[in-house]
């Protein structure tokens, strides 16, 4: 495989892998270009993005634009001379003249099997939706979002006991060295990229904390799956009274009941279909803790009804 001329352009955690299986592979990563440093906890210091660091680890120069819509930013990404540049999860539009700018273009590397689940949370919404199969997707990027011609894909079964944020690290692992397969074979003009079915397209919009409340009436298995999607962000909740109640993880059992009504002592709260049983559960500004020993705590009994 010829050495490729390459800058990475990625901002959270679980992109960080391609990175390093790009540098790995034996490709110039000329420069990084994340998110700029963004303020973070108590003391609201600026605190670098996980591609920033690693960027610095690993000796890379990195570039931190809020935009690439500046003519003087476009000039500097056209003076790299890259064969091309890896997106994933940079969170900032790329203009014509970046993505015209390599030799061999931009490519993407999405968590869904596009054209499903097109924007900014594939993972979760593919989990919403009860895929029975997802994976990640090499894409030519065009001007139009996630709307490029597929370079390679890879199919995997969507796996029934993880997080969101777990999932999302599992398809960016592979999703590297699916890059580095797609630049090798794009060098060698050996790759013909597919045009995605405009037919076949489906969304997956950025989520808010709403899309974490949990509506009673859905059969048990689908908040389930919520809860693990929702995971780490924007989590999964209920209303006790005025406050939110996170649910972090739980169990699909048999039961039986009005919606939203607990049914035992054992936190188990009946659904639209089935029943869901609260496992590891976190009132706000509180630690974790077991469904049942709370609901002892709360002393609340069957047949209380949450909303």
């Amino acid at each position: 495989m010829s050495k490729l001329r390459l800058a990475f352009m990625g901002t959270p955690d679980f992109v960080v892998s391609p990175l390093r299986t790009l540098v790995k592979a034996g490709h110039e990563v000329v420069a990084v270009y994340s998110q700029p440093p963004r303020p973070a906890g108590r003391g609201q210091a600026l605190q670098k993005s996980p591609v920033h660091l690693a960027a610095e680890e690993l000796g890379i120069e990195v570039r931190t634009p809020k935009t690439l819509r500046d003519e003087a930013e476009q000039k500097k990404f056209a003076e790299l001379q890259l064969d091309a540049a890896v997106v994933a999860g940079y969170g900032l539009l790329l203009p014509q003249a970046i993505l015209d700018a390599p030799k061999l273009g931009c490519i993407n590397i999405h968590v869904s099997l596009l054209p499903r689940w097109r924007g900014a949370a594939p993972v979760q919404h593919a989990m919403l939706a009860g895929d029975r199969e997802t994976g990640t997707t090499i894409i030519k990027m065009g001007a139009g979002m996630d709307s490029g011609p597929i370079l390679l894909q890879e199919r995997v079964p969507m796996p029934t006991k993880v997080t969101g944020g777990e999932l999302y690290h599992t398809l960016f692992d592979r999703g590297g060295g699916l890059a580095v397969d797609a630049l090798a074979k794009l060098s060698a003009k050996t790759l013909v990229p597919t045009p995605q079915k405009e037919s076949d397209v489906t969304l997956a919009p950025k989520l808010s904390r709403e899309n974490g409340r949990i509506d009673w009436n859905k059969p048990a298995v689908e908040i389930e799956w919520q809860v693990r999607a929702m995971q780490p962000w924007p989590g999964c909740f209920f209303m006790l009274g005025e406050e939110q109640v996170k649910v972090l993880t739980a169990a699909v059992v048999a039961g039986s009941g009005t919606p939203g009504t607990l049914i035992d002592d054992q936190f188990t709260v009946a659904c639209g279909h089935d029943a869901l049983r609260l496992l590891k559960i976190q009132r706000s500004g509180k630690n974790t803790t077991d469904g049942a020993s709370l609901l002892r705590g709360l002393r609340l009994s069957a047949g209380h009804r949450f909303l």
